[in-house]
């Protein structure tokens, strides 16, 4: 990810095309060790591509992707017995710690 953020900060910087050498000199202002495996691998991957293209054809597929949000909408109404009970479970535990204090305060 690091390797990709300092690809990016590059082409936001001007460098439409940066290279393995330019991504590893900005690593190492910020004392970031660069593997150059991983950078060739990422350059070779993006080589030709618009950044910008890249990034909003992947906005398009995640907004695609389920978060969850209808299935947590329907779960007050079925769980709303097991709630009540995680509530009197909480008041227990309440007074548990309360005795933790073994009779004396901290100003006593």
């Amino acid at each position: 990810m690091k390797y990709l953020a300092a690809y990016l900060l590059l082409t936001i910087g001007g460098n439409a095309a940066p290279s393995a050498k330019d991504v590893t000199a900005l690593l190492a202002t910020v004392g970031i060790e660069a593997e150059s495996e991983r950078i060739e691998t990422l350059i070779a991957q993006l080589a030709g591509k618009d950044i910008n293209e890249l990034i909003a054809e992947g906005t398009s597929k995640l907004a695609s992707v389920p978060s969850g949000g209808a299935a947590a909408a329907a779960a007050p109404a079925a769980g709303a017995a097991a709630a009540e009970e995680k509530k009197e479970e909480k008041k227990e535990e309440a007074k548990e710690e309360s005795d933790d204090d073994m009779g004396f305060g901290l100003f006593d």
